[in-house]
């Protein structure tokens, strides 16, 4: 669907992309110099609308490269603005008064505090909207405003938001990342099975389509997670300022959240290629904290049929609402003197599965 014309169009993507500066001025050199040169190459692939798989001109980026750290100079210091819609002004973190006004006309937009405390926001065309298990699902596809290494899925105040191009962005880089070497393995499995062999481009729309479902899998269980877990999760979560202890706090949830929905599911559907993709995405301390899934994701590549990995995840729904529990009394005991508990957590061998 095309999206419905909108009175101050131009003002609002401005304002979007505004508050997208003064978030990425303030947060993006916290990110490692690789991740933040391959999301600046990324960022200025959509900025300057190239093909996704065209090569870039290094001079020209390097250019534009300079330019933007210097225009974030100038947004350092910046309030976030607020955001017209409505014949008014609102707060741009209240998503949910901006979608009632932007769902009409076909638009989406999300807004919300992402990874290592960074706010990240987003203005697109809407794609579709559903209902599951009680969430709401948005699912954006053109971007017209976005910042620096943007979410591809996320749950917030019980929507769920899925956005497609950053979704083919996000694939597409991990497919550019294997054609170094064609390592064998879990993503030459899924390659094969989308047939990147034959046409790269139609591959890439095929795997984006069904890896957004996979996506709302991981956050419907997300939502099953959160109401196991309590409100104190996420209050938890959002106070944690030691980076290691929030990846292991995140990691436990998702293991939860997987466990709970999306390995069941797409065992249940027999969605191979969305299986084998998300092992290839299984990795640092995801991959560390749940050992036993190497060998029940081997098991089912010989035939076993998905029993390994199915025992693997009802045993992992215990297991993780478990560790998440620690995290919690933990966090609890200590209150802000938690995070090197949690940070020992992790390390310990029960905490593992």
């Amino acid at each position: 669907m095309a999206p419905a014309v909108i009175a101050g169009f131009d003002r609002l993507v401005a304002a979007v992309q505004a508050n997208c500066h003064v978030t990425d001025a303030r947060h993006a050199r916290n990110m490692t110099m690789c991740t933040y040169l391959l999301e600046m190459r990324e960022l200025y692939r959509w900025e300057s609308g190239a093909a996704q798989t065209a090569p870039l001109p290094r001079g020209e980026v390097a250019t534009w490269l300079t330019g933007r750290e210097a225009l974030w100079a100038a947004f350092e210091e910046a309030e976030y603005l607020p955001l017209p819609v409505a014949g008014g002004e609102v707060d741009p973190f209240d998503a949910a008064a901006v979608n009632h006004a932007l769902l009409p006309h076909d638009l989406v937009y999300g807004a919300g505090i992402g990874r290592f405390g960074k706010p990240q926001f987003f203005l697109g065309a809407l794609e579709r909207e559903e209902s599951r298990d009680g969430v709401r699902i948005l699912v954006a596809r053109r971007e017209y405003a976005r910042d620096l290494a943007p979410a591809v899925a996320a749950l917030r105040d019980g929507t769920i938001t899925v956005r497609l191009e950053s979704l083919r962005r996000v694939l597409w880089e991990k497919v550019e990342g294997w054609t170094v070497k064609r390592p064998d393995g879990a993503l030459r499995a899924a390659l094969d099975a989308y047939d990147f062999a034959g046409d790269a481009e139609a591959a890439l729309e095929r795997m984006a389509a069904a890896e957004a479902e996979t996506l709302i899998l991981h956050e419907l269980g997300e939502s099953r997670a959160g109401r196991l877990l309590g409100p104190e999760w996420e209050a938890m979560l959002s106070g944690l300022t030691r980076r290691r202890a929030e990846v292991f706090a995140r990691a436990a949830r998702d293991h939860l959240a997987d466990c709970l929905v999306t390995l069941p599911a797409l065992l249940e559907r027999d969605a191979a290629a969305s299986i084998h993709l998300w092992f290839a995405s299984l990795d640092g301390m995801r991959r560390d904290l749940f050992p036993r899934l190497a060998g029940a994701y081997a098991a089912w590549r010989d035939g076993d049929r998905g029993r390994a990995l199915r025992a693997a995840a009802e045993s992992g729904v215990a297991h993780w609402q478990g560790v998440c529990g620690q995290i919690l009394a933990l966090h609890a005991q200590h209150g802000d003197d938690a995070e090197a508990a949690i940070e020992a957590l992790a390390e310990a061998a029960d905490a593992r599965l």
